[in-house]
């Protein structure tokens, strides 16, 4: 038997590869799917299975790539409803792999359907458990995503205690927990940074699984401080139950090399956002007027998910050379289907052309102390409220960029403002969707908070995040 955690980064996604016998079963896939067939591959393997632990909403799966490839069954939990062909598990329900046996689990509160797959290893012992969202390492998945008319989050919060309590809390406390999520994921609270523990650990140390906790205790703390699902969630989910296109057509539709002419027609009549994808070094330096910047190398996906409302909206990419496709593939994984193409010779190419360019002040954190020593300044703290609360300069005020479509209207376009994050990523992308939005006066803190709290400006800890009032 062989278990493989997949681990993504930039998604805090965990996806998983078993292996018995020549057998492979696929966990919670992400879209591009070469590197399971590569694995199955290696070993001479069939994948047969695909289980998907519900309908994910960060991401975009690619369980129906895989499956057209491999003509493996795609399983999901009770309760699913798709437009495609699944099979629809029962609870308890055993499917044999090789030498293995994985039991399914219904484990309804993060979702209707959500389901928890348990392995069973070839002496008949219990020995891992793929938890999906409804058990993180250090939390539990919130149960605010599948709420409708006749059901609240509180009553999925309800079942999530159940779930925990009937069909994972009493199992072995030596059995592995596999999530689908660790930290920096948005499905969950508090997340730790371990990707996997004993679940006897998780019953000493995971608040929501204390042994003394009452139904009405769980509900309560499971559904306390939950910030509002970034906007992707919904539509990802739509399309993990509807089915999408081939991720090798998305990629063969997007990576195409447009010449500076082409580019700028598309930019400046076809209604296509200009998506800056360098280092914000580099962006605040000089980039194409009203493009906006969500660089590769930091959160990429969940940001481009967050603040890029419509999914069918046409991209085109300002990229580093040799890393186009890999910025499609991103793209895709939560649902950003459009892209139509990439600038040739990237943003030198915009530049050696003679064509307009934009670029945006960014100061040190130094150069920000002095300016607070001789003048009143406005500064926005663009870090999320949780950051804000803990410690903050003592005159910023919060905006976090989650809610910068929100709160745009209240910052005054003839007044100028020094903005900062924690570490100068987050700061860029809010500049320059201001910049986009006719916002001339603003300037960027380099190095964000981090530079700020070494540089000895004053900050204050816990006070309720204020707003522009």
């Amino acid at each position: 038997m062989k278990i493989e955690q997949i681990y993504t980064g930039c998604l805090a996604q965990g996806a998983y590869y078993i292996e018995s016998k020549g057998e492979v079963a696929i966990i919670d896939p992400l879209r591009e799917t070469d590197t399971y067939l590569a694995r199955a591959e290696k070993s001479n393997s069939t994948i047969k299975y695909i289980f998907e632990t519900h309908f994910h909403a960060d991401f975009v799966s690619g369980h129906l790539d895989l499956a057209n490839k491999t003509g493996a069954t795609i399983v999901y939990g009770p309760g699913a409803k798709t437009t495609y062909d699944i099979h629809e598990a029962t609870d308890q329900e055993i499917f044999e792999l090789g030498d293995v046996k994985i039991k399914v689990l219904h484990t309804p509160g993060h979702t209707p359907e959500s389901s928890t797959y348990l392995l069973i290893d070839e002496i008949g012992k219990e020995h891992a458990i793929f938890s999906g969202d409804t058990l993180f390492i250090g939390d539990v998945g919130r149960p605010d995503l599948a709420v409708k008319s006749d059901l609240t989050q509180e009553d999925l919060a309800g079942m999530l205690f159940d779930s925990l309590r009937n069909k994972i809390m009493n199992l072995p406390d030596d059995v592995i927990v596999y999530p689908a999520h660790g930290a920096g994921s948005a499905c969950g609270k508090n997340m730790s940074k371990e990707t996997t523990d004993l679940l006897g650990n998780q019953k000493k140390v995971n608040y929501a699984l204390r042994a003394d906790m009452t139904r009405e205790e769980f509900i309560k703390e499971v559904t306390e401080g939950i910030l509002p699902p970034p906007q992707y969630f919904a539509k990802n989910a739509m399309l993990n139950k509807t089915g999408v296109d081939s991720l090798d057509n998305v990629i063969a539709k997007g990576n195409v090399a447009l010449d500076v002419e082409t580019f700028e027609a598309m930019a400046n009549h076809e209604g296509a956002m200009v998506l800056d994808t360098r280092h914000q070094k580099n962006f605040v330096n000089g980039f194409i007027p009203n493009s906006i910047f969500i660089g590769i190398d930091g959160g990429f996906a969940p940001w481009v998910g967050a603040l890029i409302t419509d999914l069918q909206q046409p991209i085109i990419l300002v990229a580093d050379e040799g890393r186009e496709e890999e910025i499609i593939t991103r793209l895709s994984r939560v649902g950003y289907d459009n892209t139509l193409g990439y600038l040739k010779g990237g943003f030198e190419a915009w530049k050696n052309a003679g064509k307009e360019i934009d670029t945006l002040e960014s100061i040190s954190a130094a150069t920000l102390k002095e300016r607070m020593a001789a003048d009143d300044i406005n500064i926005l703290d663009v870090r999320k409220p949780g950051e804000y609360s803990a410690e903050h300069i003592e005159k910023a005020k919060s905006i976090p960029l989650d809610f910068i479509s929100n709160e745009m209207g209240r910052i005054d376009k003839d007044k100028e403002y020094h903005v900062h994050c924690a570490g100068g990523y987050r700061s860029v992308i809010f500049a320059s969707i201001l910049k986009s939005r006719g916002y001339d006066k603003i300037v960027d803190v380099a190095g964000g908070f981090a530079a700020i709290v070494k540089e000895g400006i004053p900050v204050t800890d816990f006070v309720c995040p204020s707003t522009l009032d």
